[in-house]
């Protein structure tokens, strides 16, 4: 049987902590610190990549991803031969995807050519919201016209550029975000990230919500609506759905989404960075220390910050490719959840797939559009444990 990375690819994906400040919405491993020692942090990150590469030689890289925290934060020159140095501990795919995210704040013409000469080939800029109000509420340091010109800076660097919208946002109506979303689709290239906003419970939004001082946000109709002008709007503009909450025009896919997805593997290097990796006794769930100084004193130490590698038991590989996968429009292969030792229940199958929520092709099982707006109450009942 082929090997997980082999079905669905090989990334690295590299976590930068590091922000300007730290938005009340989001719940990342990220740090608001004053000073960066950026020659030591390098010499860490390349550590605990070459420790990965030693225990995973021999694999394709398809992607690598330099995620955040705010990674246009980092050097161009650490950037530059972190990628280097993965390009020659691992085979590069030909078409090797190299993506790095960033923010207005931290970008300018110079930065994001430095990044694409050293191996960057895709850049994701944060706007977040086009208008500065709720920009102001959600946290951002950036104008809607900064947001703007950071974008076009990265279309003028690099061939291919994405954007990250929240929306769903307090006192935010359908018309309004129909506006908005027909305004960004305007200028977009051929992907984008379309989020709903969630409260999660470790934030300040977080706190506030507890507080009961989070007023204006959707109740669960209008953030259905909301959801279903998101489709109407990206289908028409030739930029569907090809996950919950992801777009792009059809072959614009994000190779490294995809191999979260798909249930590939990848390295996860640095603070609080996940992995998963089929090793010689198994498959495992990799987590690193999400303290910096934590995490870097400890890679100084060993070549590595780990705090758990779990060996992944069967039930738990089976139900989490199932789980990602049905969140792609790609859906699961029937024959890989097979081998991998999953089973479904079969009348249960054909009761959902008459109600409309799920549909089959072939080898393909995958979700409709109603089916993909239930997909957690669906799957309790599709899988048998």
């Amino acid at each position: 049987m082929m090997e997980n990375w082999q079905r669905a690819g090989f990334g690295l994906y590299v976590h930068w902590p590091f922000c300007a400040a730290k938005c009340p919405y989001c719940d990342f491993n990220s740090h608001v610190q004053q000073f960066v020692d950026q020659d030591r942090w390098r010499r860490a990150l390349m550590a605990e990549l070459n420790y990965w590469a030693d225990r995973t030689e021999g694999r394709v890289l398809s992607s690598i991803f330099f995620g955040g925290g705010t990674p246009s934060m980092m050097p161009p020159e650490t950037v530059a031969e972190i990628i280097e140095c993965a390009r020659k501990r691992w085979t590069p795919a030909n078409d090797l995807e190299v993506t790095l995210e960033a923010n207005p704040t931290s970008s300018d013409a110079a930065r994001f050519q430095g990044y694409v000469d050293g191996g960057v080939n895709r850049i994701s800029v944060g706007l977040q919201a086009l208008r500065d109000d709720d920009l102001r509420r959600l946290g951002r340091l950036h104008t809607a016209k900064e947001g703007r010109r950071a974008f076009d800076i990265a279309q003028a660097a690099c061939r291919r550029v994405s954007f990250d919208l929240i929306y769903a946002r307090q006192d935010q109506d359908l018309s309004a975000w129909r506006k908005e979303l027909t305004e960004a689709l305007s200028f977009a290239g051929e992907h984008m990230s379309l989020y709903q906003l969630t409260i999660e419970p470790e934030t300040a939004f977080g706190a506030r919500h507890r507080a009961g001082k989070l007023q204006g946000l959707p109740d669960e109709d209008r953030s259905v609506d909301l959801w279903q002008i998101t489709q109407e709007l990206c289908e028409a503009a030739g930029r569907p759905r090809y996950e919950t909450s992801n777009h792009a025009e059809p072959g614009a896919e994000a190779v490294h989404n995809m191999i979260y997805w798909q249930g590939g593997d990848w390295v996860g290097i640095g603070p609080g960075a996940h992995g998963r990796l089929g090793l010689a006794d198994g498959r495992v769930a990799t987590e690193t220390l999400r303290t910096p100084g934590q995490w870097i004193t400890a890679v100084e130490a060993v070549s590595v910050g780990l705090t758990s590698m779990e060996k992944l038991q069967d039930i738990d590989i089976k139900d989490e490719y199932a789980i990602m996968s049905l969140r792609t429009t790609a859906g699961m292969s029937l024959s890989r959840f097979h081998e991998l030792g999953g089973e479904i229940s079969q009348k249960r199958l054909q009761d959902i797939e008459r109600e409309g929520f799920l549909e089959r092709n072939d080898d393909t099982l995958r979700t409709t559009e109603r089916g993909a707006l239930l997909l957690n109450a669906i799957l309790p009942e599709l899988l048998v444990a």
